[in-house]
């Protein structure tokens, strides 16, 4: 666990190493004798000391012989490491903050500034201390730790895994389901029975059983039978409110983009609109990972019995919630049989293998081993996945055994999973542990944004550089293998099929919640009565808080601190960690209810990521502008406006995220606003995101020194500089995401300069275009690695669809109105590779025509508000991969004709339907 610290504490000295920082210091104290002489020579020497370090741990195996030694060396090197990255980062604060220019140092710094010249005496003192301090863990390596350590040579883990990138571990995928037909077969009778009263379905069993694999294979077969569904996780920490909202989101999910903004609802209000929601369908909603009875019973009588057939399924671990359910539909899982164990496991061991057969030389502790998972899927499937990466090799497998039964027989206060699940955590490359327990730190029913949880690793210095790589794309890197080695899920893929959003099984988390607090990574704060912190807590994620919290905490270690709880006394809080928390480098507050940020946010010297999201906020602080070191500064959906001009000093900024949405339904023009930001912003060289700006003329100008910026959306964009911000994008040559709002929906973009680099892949544009600007190599050659294409008011005469029909890697078009004529027609061959279509408020619009063979893998069309569309699109039976049909505010006469679609496609098509009398 000592990696990310190493590469912290690297980080930091070789930045002083590259500023020279320590020569500017040692030049201008030559006549204080030697307390600052050899300063310079003490952080070369360290950082030395930290590569060898690093150098051994990427090497070291973590199933050697005496890993209790070799654990408490390693625990020494995280603390010493930690040490040296608060004391250098505290010397590049003192020495970057005060200028050295000529006038003698001991002079000006004793009558000017002494605290100052103090500080900078005790840092000198300090590395002076750990330096010998290394030189004693090395001394101790020997003395201690087993000389015969074996080191695997050359090991490269992730090379490794590439031979098997396509096979994922994910054990829900229909490959890896093993031993469950027979409870599949039940569990679908049950939901697809005949009787029209609301039915209670219920499946229990212990922890990593497979509970959630038969729901979930089942769910994805059966929900097409019902009106609407979802998926709800019900955490140990729920409230019912939270329950509401989550089950309302899901069934807005599936009526695509008109959520119901259930943010300020009271428990009567939620109640309602579950109720009236749910009043005409057929719903199916799972409640998984129920662990109190009283958490269905708070929300039964909004559940109604509508006498539609609708059902509701609900898992746990616990008997007594599983007594929801009559007897008669209760489903208590039981643990694979042997040889349904050693089928499951040879399919992810040997998935290379022909039949996935066990080569004879390891059978015996092939065997030996699934004989310690005790059929439970989870761990076979895990401890599968690691396996699959070892050599066939008789001796590697013994010694996997042998370590694995050391596990089982020494830890008794791990239950026999999490001693399974941990072997999957010891072989992960070590590069990976820090990135899987930091998943830890999230509440139970997290889903984790592919995005932002890359973010935070950046922040916390978790990612190594690797060639012209940037860090996120690393990161990214990181996250693909997490989840082939089946430590996250994934929930939710792009119709790119990148990962939008996963999730950490509850057995996983539970033993990454363990590891924290083992391992001292970190503490998750969760219906305590009582707030003990330990004053060497590096990260700490607050859930729910049931007590105050004392004036006199005191972490000065403190690096990164997450509160998810919107009841947390937050303005007791945030002064608390801004006034003893100094080296804070994560300060994510999202949905708290601050109204305000103190000013002494800028003594945070070392804040990398700032997370004000969702708050209400409305001003910053001048002082913003003191944080040097800021990477991430998010500021979507909360009340800000404006942001101090300071903000342009930030020159490590990366991210920036100041988005407003104004309309929920995003059924008008201006739906998103931008933020106001100064003149100097184009300076900010780093910056990656930039969402999203209200443009003027003076910035447009200078906006192509941003030669970084991958992600982009600029707003109120008028005719009279269309040419200069053409001029300014076609600079962007890293652009993969790009969005234009004109100033209002009258407005023509004149786009015809702007050249599209060959990595954009997602293309927003709001306004009126000119009718040859889609017939222009714009898009007929530069756009051809665009995926996502959103139009919107366009106010096209002609039929777009000959021109975008050569965007032949459209996965994702949204036409919004778009298009002021009477037919589209989609002709054979178009569109190959279009999963989502969308046609949006085009008033004129009489007919939708299909040839077959276009379109030929789409999954979802959805028609909104198209006044005069009367018919479904004609053809429309040639989609034959289509699963939702999604129609919204539509004339009286169609809702009978689509309902008709069911049939038409023998209900592989699922139709959603909103009434015009709803809007």
């Amino acid at each position: 666990m000592a990696e990310a610290a190493i590469l912290a504490a690297l980080k930091v000295t070789g930045d002083v190493l590259a500023s020279e920082l320590a020569e500017i210091v040692v030049s201008h104290t030559s006549n204080i004798g030697l307390t600052f002489a050899s300063l310079k020579s003490s952080i070369n020497n360290i950082s030395r000391e930290l590569r060898v370090m690093k150098g051994y741990l990427d090497e070291m195996k973590t199933d050697d012989e005496d890993s209790k030694s070799q654990a408490a060396w390693i625990q020494e090197v995280q603390k010493l490491a930690n040490h040296i990255e608060d004391i250098v980062a505290e010397f590049v604060h003192l020495v970057g903050n005060n200028k050295f220019d000529g006038i003698s140092f001991y002079v000006r710094t004793m009558v000017k500034k002494p605290k100052v010249f103090i500080a900078l005496k005790k840092i000198a003192s300090e590395l002076s201390e750990i330096e010998k301090s290394l030189k004693h863990l090395a001394e101790l390596k020997e003395r201690w730790v087993t000389k015969n350590t074996k080191i695997r040579k050359n090991l490269d883990y992730s090379n490794e895994y590439s031979h098997i990138g396509a096979v994922s571990a994910h054990f829900i995928d229909e490959d890896n389901i093993v031993g469950i037909e027979e409870n599949r077969i039940v569990l679908t009778n049950w939901i697809i029975g005949k009787k029209p009263q609301l039915c209670i379905i219920s499946v229990w069993g212990m922890g990593g059983v497979g509970k959630t694999t038969l729901v979930t294979n089942v769910f994805k077969r059966e929900r097409k039978n019902f009106d609407c569904h979802a998926w709800v996780s019900i955490s140990q920490s729920y409230t019912i409110e939270n329950i509401l909202r989550n089950i309302i989101s899901e069934m807005c999910k599936h009526e695509h983009n008109i959520p119901i903004d259930t943010t300020n609802m009271d428990l009567r209000g939620l109640k309602e609109n579950l109720t009236d929601l749910l009043k005409e369908m057929k719903y199916l909603i799972v409640l998984d990972d129920m662990w109190d009875p009283k958490a269905f019973l708070d929300i039964r009588d909004t559940l109604i019995d509508n006498h539609r057939g609708s059902r509701i399924v609900i898992t746990s671990r616990m008997a007594e919630v599983a007594n929801l359910a009559r007897e008669t539909k209760r489903l208590e899982l039981k643990p694979l049989s042997k040889k349904e164990s050693w089928n499951l496991f040879c399919r992810k061991a040997f998935h290379l293998e022909k039949n996935y057969e066990c080569p004879p030389s390891l059978e015996k502790w092939a065997r030996e081993i699934v004989s310690k998972c005790d059929g439970l899927p989870l761990a076979l499937v895990s401890l599968g996945g690691v396996l699959s990466l070892f050599d066939k090799i008789e001796s590697e497998w013994k010694r996997v055994y042998d370590q694995l039964s050391w596990e089982l027989d020494n830890n008794s206060s791990l239950g026999p999973l999490k001693n399974i699940l941990i072997q999957s955590f010891h072989y992960l490359p070590r590069y990976l542990k820090n990135c899987f327990l930091y998943c830890g730190l999230f509440p139970e029913d997290s889903l984790l944004a592919r995005k932002r949880l890359i973010r935070f690793w950046v922040a916390e210095g978790f990612i190594e550089q690797k060639g012209r790589s940037t860090l996120e794309e690393v990161a990214e890197g990181y996250l693909q293998e997490l989840i082939h080695r089946s430590m996250l899920q994934v929930v939710e893929k792009n119709s790119s099929g990148r990962v939008k959003r996963c999730r950490m099984h509850d057995t996983l988390r539970e033993l990454a919640i363990y590891l924290c607090r083992k391992e001292n990574f970190g503490l998750l704060q969760k219906n305590s009565k009582t707030v003990n912190f330990n004053t060497s807590i590096r990260r700490l994620s607050i859930v729910k808080l049931r007590e105050e919290i004392n004036h006199d905490v005191h972490l000065p270690q403190l690096r990164t601190f997450m509160s998810f709880d919107p009841t947390v006394p937050s303005s007791l809080l945030i002064s608390l960690i801004l006034d003893k928390s100094r080296y804070l480098a994560v300060l994510n507050l999202e949905g708290l209810l601050i109204k305000t940020v103190p000013d002494e946010i800028g003594d945070l010297f070392n804040l990398r990521y700032l997370g004000l999201r969702g708050t209400k906020v409305k001003l910053l602080p001048k002082s913003i502008g003191k944080l040097n070191n800021l990477q991430t500064l998010d500021l979507m959906n909360s009340q800000i406006q404006k942001v101090p001009d300071g903000i342009v000093e930030l020159k490590k900024l990366r991210h920036l995220f100041a988005q407003v949405r104004v309309d929920p339904t995003y059924r008008t023009f201006r739906a998103l606003a931008g933020i106001s930001l100064p003149k100097g912003i184009v300076y900010l060289k780093e910056l990656q995101t930039l969402q999203a700006l209200e443009s003027n003329a003076i910035i447009v100008r200078e906006l192509g020194n941003l030669t970084q910026l991958r992600s982009f959306r600029i707003m109120n964009v008028k005719e009279n500089y269309s040419a200069e911000l053409c001029r300014s994008l076609s600079k962007m040559s890293s652009l993969s995401y790009l969005s234009i709002y004109a100033s209002n929906e009258n407005y023509l973009l004149q786009l015809e300069g702007l050249k599209f680099p060959p990595q954009l892949q997602k293309l927003t544009l709001f306004g009126r275009l000119k009718e040859q600007m889609l017939k222009s190599p714009l898009f007929q050659n530069s756009g051809e690695g665009i995926q996502t294409l959103r139009l919107g008011w366009s106010q096209l005469q002609e039929d777009p669809l000959p021109s975008l029909s050569h965007l032949k890697n459209l996965t994702w078009l949204d036409l919004q109105k778009a298009y002021n004529g009477t037919k589209l027609n989609f002709k054979a061959e178009w569109f190959p590779k279009l999963k989502y279509l969308s046609l949006r408020q085009m008033p004129n619009l009489v007919q939708v025509e299909m040839e077959q063979g276009t379109m030929v893998i789409l999954e979802m069309i959805q028609l909104w508000e198209l006044e005069q569309l009367v018919e479904i699109p004609k053809g429309i039976e040639h989609l034959i991969n289509l699963k939702w049909m999604v129609c919204k505010y539509m004339p009286a006469g169609f809702g009978e004709l689509a309902s008709g679609i069911h049939q038409l496609f023998h209900f592989r098509c699922h139709v959603i339907q909103v009434a015009a009398d709803t809007k």
